[in-house]
């Protein structure tokens, strides 16, 4: 009884200042039941009550943990507050008012809890009763997908993240340096190769039960679970499939997690990429944690003791405050929304971004994905709906792929943060919105998104949420017109016939067959309605800013395969990589496999690994649009209390990036008779073999500070050339084009030579092909609608 009620210890701190830690009794013995989730759908509403205080430890009660033979046999106990006795009360619940999805799994009987507490008013009485002993078997032994778990309030310390710094991390012994404690950390990814330096889990030396795994949170923290994962490796098939836990001060004493008199066992993994939580009946107030593994995957004699973990805790504060100076910074200055925000409650923020500034913002759809999702993009501009002379079009897109998260947040961020900065003033932000058209799609991936979403921010794993619902990989779904590029380069022996730019879709790519994402074909169909000049791609899993191409030219695995216009790509990739807080710190770490601070933070695709059917590539090699993929953070879905930071970390260089549009040099292309703009003229510059074409006269020619000799020629007039001078300011400079007609005589001689006026056959090919494309995607979408219906 005694070990139940709450009171307040106070401890005196080997640094020599006094901590008030309140919680349950027995200097860490407190009765802790193992409680495990394995791929368990988080909760949507928090229990407000629960764990919130230091001061008040609630016991948690109506759980039932159940363990394989070999662990200890468990008890049940059931305990009403007033009462002694088992009361449920169902609490109504609507899809309606779900909100982002963390750690655990929303359940009537959590909510139940939830308001019992909330009603609680002083110290508990608790009625001890007679624990009944269940002796499980192998049949009863449950992974936790029925387990009524209440919300975890403690964010992951952020060994995913690396917040927690290589040196916090300890290990009883590693098998070799690219298997250390430093690589223990949830979702590390290995590289291609065993035995380097950067391999995919901590794998201890010896296999036997005195292993473990040591976590240094810094400061005394209120751990409330773990979460484990097994070795990442092509080559290799490790996990753990129990451990203990336990906790110390200063590294001399440990005291165990308990469950009842018996030492506590926790269910580990059964394969090494799905991530088990297992959260403490009762947090422990502690500095440091240990997970040691007891039984892992033999592989007859091969199997070794590995594992990647994350430990969730609260960090208490510090009297004597002497890691302040260790302190990052966790809110932001901007009045943002930072949470995770699922389908419905995007629409819902872009909605209010609109209501606020609508003379600035438009919202429109491009198309669907599979599930009958909308495609929603935010326009900014001081015409929206409207291409405006002159004015350049930027586009970002984001959450291609569906659990990389993180860009989706930004772009949200964003748009609030454009709309309140206009309303305050800010002239950086007028200038860029009264001088650019910004086009803001923060979720191409809807479908994917969702199903990270409901997993949570630690349990969607690395590849859950990746692939559209149909199991495609966007960032390969696009057609591969470098293949087409190269292969007429090898075959055709004339150079004047071969073509470096808008290259037609192939004849397979545009057939309803062609296994092609209906959020790939609305993509292509938006680049084709509005001529973007300069985008971004944003991802997630690592830290750089890669450029194209993306695809290698011989199928190697990696190889450096420079565009025509590298060093402008160059300058891109910097201008982003050079003013984001994280990338240009020095000081960081690698995040997985490949250590980019070589490379500045930025990378040739190509040279980093080969990726075929890129939208990268089909922007540059089909359209005017320069574009680059940003990997945003080391960790694919980041905890919602991590949001502000990276808000922070990115807000300069999503500015920076979007002023780099108007670099280079624009101007208009008219007839010099009628002064009327001639579209789809062809832009040419001296030296750099890729050409970009006109929209409705104007054109936009992005290009690094030097004078340049450009050309320009379109169907039915005679070419035109001029030098323009590129300075280092931040706006382009104005090369306006008068073009002749071809006069009749001459018409006449090629008419009489040729038997018909000369057309550009690539540009109505190219035509052909797009309309063909979208008719096959009508088809497609009246036939899916159709079987809806049914």
């Amino acid at each position: 009884m005694a070990g139940l009620l709450p009171f307040s210890l106070l401890l005196f701190s080997r640094f020599g200042f006094f901590v008030l830690v309140c919680g349950h009794l027995a200097d860490f013995t407190s009765t802790v039941k193992p409680t495990v989730v394995s791929g368990v759908d988080p909760a949507t509403k928090r229990l407000s009550s629960a764990w919130t205080s230091n001061a008040k430890e609630v016991p948690t009660t109506d759980f039932t943990t159940s363990y394989r033979k070999s662990t200890a046999e468990t008890t049940t106990e059931s305990v009403n507050r007033k009462e002694g006795r088992k009361d449920v009360r169902k609490e109504p619940t609507t899809k309606e008012d779900e909100g982002p999805l963390e750690l655990a799994k929303r359940t009537k009987r959590s909510l139940k809890l939830a308001k019992k507490l909330e009603r609680v008013q002083e110290k508990p009485k608790v009625i001890p009763r007679k624990s009944k002993i269940n002796k499980t078997t192998k049949a009863q032994i449950n992974k936790g997908s029925h387990h009524q778990l209440p919300a975890p309030q403690c964010p992951p310390l952020g060994l995913e993240s690396l917040k927690v710094k290589d040196s916090q991390l300890r290990a009883s012994s590693y098998k070799r340096r690219g298997l250390g404690p430093h690589r223990g950390r949830l979702n590390i990814q290995s590289g291609i190769e065993d035995g380097d330096i950067y391999d995919g889990a901590w794998c201890a030396r010896y296999k036997d039960k005195k292993q473990w795994l040591e976590v240094d949170a810094q400061r005394l923290t209120r751990f409330i679970g773990v979460i484990l994962q097994g070795r990442n490796s092509i080559w290799s098939w490790d996990m753990v499939h129990t451990y203990k836990v336990q906790f110390s001060n200063d590294t001399l004493l440990w005291k165990p997690c308990m469950n009842g008199s018996k030492e506590a066992i926790f269910e580990g993994n059964q394969d090494p990429e799905t991530p088990v939580l297992a959260l403490f009946d009762t947090p422990t107030v502690a500095r440091y944690i240990r997970i040691n593994p007891q039984t892992w995957y033999q592989n007859g004699t091969q199997g070794d003791i590995c594992l990647r973990a994350e430990v969730l805790g609260c960090v208490l504060p510090d009297p004597s405050n002497n890691y302040a100076w260790q302190t990052e910074p966790t809110e932001s200055q901007d009045r943002l929304d930072f949470r995770h925000h699922n389908y419905k409650e995007m629409r819902k923020l872009m909605k209010s971004v609109h209501d606020e500034c609508p003379n600035i913002t438009r919202i429109y759809s491009i198309g669907k994905s599979y599930k009958d999702l909308k495609l929603y993009v935010m326009e900014i501009s001081d015409n929206p709906g409207k291409h405006e002379l002159g004015e350049p079009e930027f586009r970002y897109v984001a959450g291609m792929h569906g659990n990389e998260v993180l860009g989706k947040e930004l772009l949200l961020n964003l748009m609030q943060y454009i709309c309140q900065e206009y309303k305050l003033g800010n002239q950086r932000i007028i200038h860029l919105v009264k001088e650019t058209r910004i086009h803001l799609l923060p979720s191409m991936n809807p479908d994917g998104y969702e199903m990270a979403f409901k997993k949570g921010s630690e349990l969607a794993g690395w590849a859950l949420g990746r692939y559209s619902y149909e199991g495609i990989d966007m960032n390969h779904n696009f057609a591969d017109l470098n293949s087409v590029m190269w292969t007429a380069i090898e075959l055709e022996t004339d150079r004047s016939k071969l073509i470096n730019h808008y290259f037609p879709i192939p004849e397979q790519y545009t057939s309803e067959e062609a296994f092609v994402a209906p959020e790939t074909r609305a993509v292509i169909s938006w680049m084709q309605t509005i001529p973007f000049v300069l985008g971004a791609n944003l991802h997630g899993g690592e830290l750089v800013v890669t450029y194209p191409y993306d695809m290698t030219r011989d199928w190697a695995p990696r190889e450096h395969t420079p565009t025509p216009d590298e060093s402008f790509f160059r300058w891109l990739a910097a201008a982003y990589a050079s003013t984001n807080k994280v990338m240009s710190n020095y000081d960081r770490r690698p995040c997985h496999n490949k250590d980019f601070l070589r490379y500045n933070n930025i990378i040739n695709g190509a040279d980093w690994h080969n990726v075929p059917g890129s939208m990268n590539d089909f922007s540059y090699l089909h359209t005017n649009c320069f574009e680059v993929t940003v990997e945003l953070s080391c960790d694919k879905f980041p905890h919602a209390s991590e949001l502000p930071v990276e808000w922070e970390n990115n807000k300069e260089s999503l500015l920076v990036f979007m002023e780099q549009v108007h670099r280079g040099i624009k101007g208009v292309i008219r007839d010099k008779d009628t002064k009327e703009g001639i579209a789809d003229a062809i832009i040419k510059v001296e030296d750099i073999d890729h050409h970009i074409r006109s929209g409705d006269g104007d054109y936009w020619r992005l290009l690094n500070p030097g004078e340049y000799r450009v050309t320009v020629s379109a169907e039915g007039y005679l070419p035109s050339s001029r030098t323009c001078d590129v300075m280092y300011d931040h706006f382009p400079t104005i090369c306006d084009f008068y073009l002749t007609k071809i006069p009749r005589r001459k018409v006449k001689d090629i008419l009489g030579k040729e038997g018909k006026r000369p057309k550009d056959a690539q540009q109505r090919l190219r035509q052909l092909r797009i309309r063909k494309l979208r008719v096959t995607t009508k088809a497609i979408n009246q036939r899916r609608a159709a079987a809806r219906r049914v």
